[in-house]
């Protein structure tokens, strides 16, 4: 690839709000969390992250904020009247589009009615619910804290308490799971009438219990098959696939993910949250991310030093921007507009070549009149795809 800086423009901007407690830690996980084994320091937590958001907001300028993500670990540890403070807190100090969407992750073992009624008062417009499973045995197998009947209890309540926008996780690939098993789990989020379905693959991901005493998992041929049939069960109900391991019906689709998926922009707050930020002035794409640790990021901030909650910052080279937009906008059924390439990365689509020739010559790609898109043989081999993007960083010789 022959890489020529251009123009970029700056795309839209996004929050995460990360909560990092969770009841006990599940031995696949390695988002940043960690177990609650004192009591949850709400309040201070939650003017931390704000003191953190005053700073993110000086770079921001007049930019709106489209979406919040408030994720974790386990947000629903917190109270309705925490996340009410964080949002009043969030409206103030950032401007924001009027038809924001606000969404919380839950855990079935951590919700009750209050506080599923307390969720929309508070200005939650989205739940995302972590069931993972409807089945008892691989729920165990997965260390979840709860069992099938408060996984569906959960969804049911969510719906009764007016979450019309509403997604549920399910992983696939699971140790000892069947494929009837697998379809199971996706007929019972069929059957509660959910409108968001992430259905993702168990993966072993490095410094984690399951990585160090791997599990069975099912051979890859029935992993295919698993997935295949799971897909098939939602297409034939009304769902559709847009990114890889997200199935809505028409309308509810997270714009956030979105958002993250089209190489958009996002800040990021609270311990071990990332954000990317585009500025046009300087030309140049920033990723800056804050301390892991939940204590050393509140000791920072109240010590009056919310700067020195920022673990790291990291400029990116022009010549990752090509790389970054295709690893994460070839996850999308529509792919990408070609316009859109110019202005997230500030490249001519020639730069791309002649890689991106050869792939639509292997049927791994194709160029249609809104962009490039993987085809359905391409979207099982995207990482062959991608290593042929791969930017060449050595260190230029003087």
């Amino acid at each position: 690839m022959s890489l020529k800086p251009g123009e970029l423009r700056e795309p839209p901007v996004s929050l995460y709000v990360h909560m990092p407690w969770c009841v006990q830690k599940c031995p696949y996980c390695d988002f940043n969390s960690h177990q609650l084994r004192q009591e949850l320091p709400e309040s201070v937590y939650i003017e931390a992250l704000l003191i953190d958001l005053q700073q993110e907001a000086k770079r921001l300028g007049s930019r709106q904020i489209s979406t919040v993500f408030i994720g974790g670990g386990t947000p629903s540890l917190f109270s309705a009247e925490s996340i009410s403070g964080l949002l009043s807190g969030i409206k103030q100090t950032v401007q924001y589009s009027e038809a924001m969407e606000v969404t919380l992750e839950a855990n079935p073992g951590t919700l009750d009615i209050s506080r599923f009624n307390g969720y929309p008062d508070a200005g939650v417009n989205r739940l995302s619910v972590g069931v993972q499973s409807f089945a008892d045995q691989h729920l165990q197998k997965l260390g979840r804290i709860h069992d099938g009947q408060a996984a569906r209890q959960a969804v049911t309540m969510a719906r009764q308490c007016g979450f019309a926008n509403l997604n549920t996780d399910l992983m696939h690939g699971l140790p000892e799971q069947t494929i009837e098993s697998a379809m199971s789990d996706v007929q019972h989020a069929i059957d509660l009438d959910v409108p968001h379905i992430s259905h993702y693959q168990l993966t072993l991901e490095p410094d984690t219990p399951f990585y160090y005493k791997k599990p069975v998992l099912p051979e890859m041929d029935d992993l295919w098959e698993i997935q295949l049939a799971c897909h098939n069960l939602l297409s034939d109900n009304g769902y559709h696939q847009y990114e890889i391991s997200a199935w809505s019906k028409p309308g509810h689709e997270c714009r956030h993910n979105y958002n993250y998926w089209q190489f958009g922009d996002y800040i990021g707050i609270g311990a071990g949250a990332h954000g990317k930020l585009t500025c046009e002035q300087t030309q140049s794409v920033t990723r800056r991310w804050k301390h892991k640790s939940p204590q050393r990021y509140i000791e920072h901030i109240n010590a009056s030093h919310p700067e020195q909650s920022i673990e790291g910052q990291h400029v990116v080279d022009h010549r990752e921007l090509p790389f970054e937009f295709l690893m994460n906008h070839l996850r999308l059924t529509s792919g990408f507009e070609i316009e859109i390439f110019k202005q997230r990365t500030g490249m001519a689509i020639d730069c791309l070549e002649p890689e991106l020739s050869g792939c639509i010559q292997q049927n791994l790609l194709f160029r249609s009149n809104q962009g490039i898109a993987c085809t359905a043989f391409g979207w099982r081999h995207l990482d062959a795809i991608l290593e042929q993007f791969l930017p060449e960083l050595e260190v230029d010789r003087v």
